[in-house]
Formats: structure tokens, C-alpha cells, sequence
């Protein structure tokens, strides 16, 4: 092992905990990840909102909404009990930044409740994904490539977010121990 020293079983056991620890910890880091994407969302220049790497592209604000969509057409499909009302359009040019976080907040604990609900009541999706974490981690992969988007369209606009920025509000915050 490099890095850190080796546990032993007895620790190693303590230290992972039970299921519903390892449930916690994963929920934790789906947490950490909408934390994350409503830092940068706060942080973008005043007119960031309207940036985009092209013009046939989508803007930034354009693929905050899909993120908050995209969210809540899978819990809708695979697990109803926990879906939400659903937006009108998924590629919708909001402007106002506290709206926008409150619906990415919402629509967060929406797939949060409904990984949790299922995974708690042993029952699988009802449409995508062979257990409900996939659900969970395929959200988490869509989020980090709009992530990677929305910090290259900011650089090709000239409006770049240095590593001094973006380092508190992301990688920060994945890695803070409680």
C-alpha cells in the first residue's frame, strides 16, 4: 500500500462500518456533488449565464437546467414515488441564479430520496440501471462532463476560473473530512 498506514481487520471493520454506513458515505458524496455545482454556479462572472462555447451550443445557464431536467426525468421513469413536477422544457434559459440553485436543490434530493427509498425497501428501478446506486453514479458522471463544459466555455469566452477560484468550491469539498 502506498500512502497511509495498513489497518488491520478489527480497525479496517470499524472503520467501514455497516451497510447503512457505506449507503451514508455514498449519499454523502452525491451531496458534496450538488454542493459543488451550485458553488459554480454562484461563482460565474455576471454574465456567465449567457456563455457559450459556440453558437450552436447550449449556454451555461441552458445546461444548468438540463442538469436539474435530466435529474428528474430519471427519477420520474425509475422510480415515480419520488418524482417531482417536472419543467415544461429542459433546455430553458433561467436567469436568476437563487431560482436555479433552489430548483438544482430540489430536484438533488430527488434522486438522493429516490436511491435511498429504494435501495432501503430492496426494490430495484423500474426502468434504467441494475441497482439504484447506478442511478446515482450515472448522475454523478452526467454532472462532472457538464461540469468540464461549463469551465472550458468559460475559458474559450476569455472569462476563465483560475485553480485558486475553482479549487475551494470544488475539490475542496470533496475532499474535507467531517
Amino acid at each position: 500500500m502506498t500512502g497511509g498506514k495498513m489497518l488491520d481487520r478489527t480497525q479496517r471493520d470499524a472503520a467501514m462500518g455497516d451497510a447503512s454506513h457505506l449507503l451514508d458515505a455514498l449519499l454523502d458524496s452525491w451531496d458534496r456533488n450538488n454542493t459543488i455545482l451550485i458553488n459554480l454556479l454562484r461563482a460565474l462572472p455576471e454574465d456567465g449565464l449567457e456563455v457559450r462555447p459556440m453558437q450552436s451550443s447550449p449556454s451555461v445557464g441552458e445546461l444548468f437546467m438540463h442538469i436539474h431536467y435530466v435529474r428528474l426525468v430519471f427519477v420520474s421513469e425509475d422510480a415515480p414515488e419520488f418524482a417531482r413536477e417536472m419543467p415544461k422544457e429542459e433546455w430553458v434559459a433561467e436567469r436568476n441564479r437563487d431560482r436555479m440553485a433552489e430548483m438544482l436543490n430540489e430536484s438533488a434530493k430527488a434522486v438522493r430520496d429516490a436511491v435511498k427509498g429504494r435501495i432501503e425497501a430492496g426494490r430495484e428501478m423500474d426502468l434504467h440501471y441494475d441497482h439504484p446506486l447506478l442511478l446515482l453514479q450515472h448522475m454523478l458522471w452526467h454532472e462532472g462532463y457538464h461540469h468540464g463544459q461549463i469551465k472550458l466555455a468559460l475559458k474559450l469566452s476569455g472569462r476563465p476560473m483560475s485553480n485558486e477560484q475553482a479549487g475551494p468550491l470544488t475539490w475542496r469539498v470533496w475532499m474535507r473530512k467531517k
